[in-house]
């Protein structure tokens, strides 16, 4: 099972996005790095909702949702990720978001649209108060299967 290490700040930084953002989904990336099979998180980067009719062309299929139950990141604040990244010697290594008054587990759409190196943090937000956080990566069929979510302390982050 792979694993994926973050700071309790990082957990609540997720967790408060969902709340704030409730009753549509957040979402955000994940920089950090990978080594063997743990993917550790340096930072948290939140960013906008961008589901939108532009996206809705892209996913004719899911012209019913909305940002309450899809999300999309702009492609600019995927590149402005990515250069910090770089920057720092870090990748993106997930994608993160809520579900509100939903379980965390994936949509069939999260898996359409999940790319295999990364990981899915998911956190079920019910009624403005985030619960279940987990997270997932698609194995070699293309199914997600759970990763082990560790907590360790700033201290043994290398950043």
């Amino acid at each position: 099972m792979q694993k994926i290490a973050l700071t309790p700040e990082h957990l609540l930084s997720i967790r408060t996005h969902g709340e704030s953002a409730y009753p549509e989904e957040c979402c955000g990336l994940l920089l950090g790095t990978i080594a063997e099979s743990v993917k550790t998180v340096v930072e948290v980067v939140p960013t906008d909702n961008a589901w939108s009719a532009e996206a809705e062309e892209n996913w004719p299929e899911q012209k019913e949702l909305t940002e309450q139950r899809r999300y999309a990141i702009r492609p600019e604040d995927m590149l402005r990720a990515m250069k910090h990244a770089r920057d720092r010697n870090l990748d993106i290594i997930g994608i993160y978001h809520s579900h509100p008054d939903n379980p965390a587990v994936p949509s069939e759409c999260d898996r359409t649209l999940a790319w295999a190196q990364y990981s899915y943090i998911i956190v079920s937000v019910r009624q403005g108060s985030s619960q279940e956080l987990r997270s997932w990566s698609l194995d070699s069929e293309g199914y997600f299967q759970a990763e082990e979510i560790v907590a360790v302390e700033p201290t043994q982050i290398k950043k």
